[in-house]
């Protein structure tokens, strides 16, 4: 049986991909769109969730968080829908094949965070941590868009359990 943290993983990309159609529907003007919000548009919350996702794979490959912080961040805000999408998709193929090669979810590494300090956290609590991370700035996005006067997509978990993705 697949580990739930693997399970709640995949449901985290199912969910991006989702916001990620309609984010192509809406297209790059709205993408890009200025806005007074938590953010100041829709691709600066992308490139963050993006940025995030990648600092956390660095860090369950076993590099220190204090190095994955210093890894050269992508200026991916910038880039069109299509081609964060496509960064995005890597980024997860990645996760997939690291996931999909017998790694023990229940290893424990050791973080240092500058903002919290030292932590001894498992990979599978990593693994929903990037899922809730990622739900909660779906859930900025589905706001920004809305105060735009444009309609999101749902990405409850619960919608995922209904889907043909699982």
């Amino acid at each position: 049986m697949t580990h739930h943290a693997i399970k709640m993983y995949e449901y985290h990309v199912w969910a991006n991909k989702e916001m990620f159609n309609r984010l192509l529907e809406l297209g790059d003007e709205v993408y890009h769109q200025e806005i007074q919000s938590v953010f100041t548009s829709i691709s600066k919350v992308v490139s963050h969730m993006y940025i995030v996702d990648q600092l956390w794979f660095h860090i369950i490959l076993g590099t220190s968080m204090s190095e994955a912080l210093e890894i050269e961040k992508v200026e991916s805000d910038t880039k069109s829908i299509e081609e964060i999408i496509t960064m995005y998709k890597e980024l997860t193929d990645q996760y997939s094949e690291f996931l999909n090669d017998g790694v023990d979810l229940d290893k424990v590494l050791k973080l240092d965070t500058p903002w919290a300090g030292k932590r001894e956290t498992s990979i599978s609590e990593m693994l929903l941590h990037i899922t809730t991370h990622g739900a909660y700035h779906r859930g900025n996005i589905t706001a920004m868009l809305r105060q735009n006067d444009y309609r999101s997509v749902t990405t409850d978990l619960t919608s995922y359990w209904y889907s043909d993705q699982i």
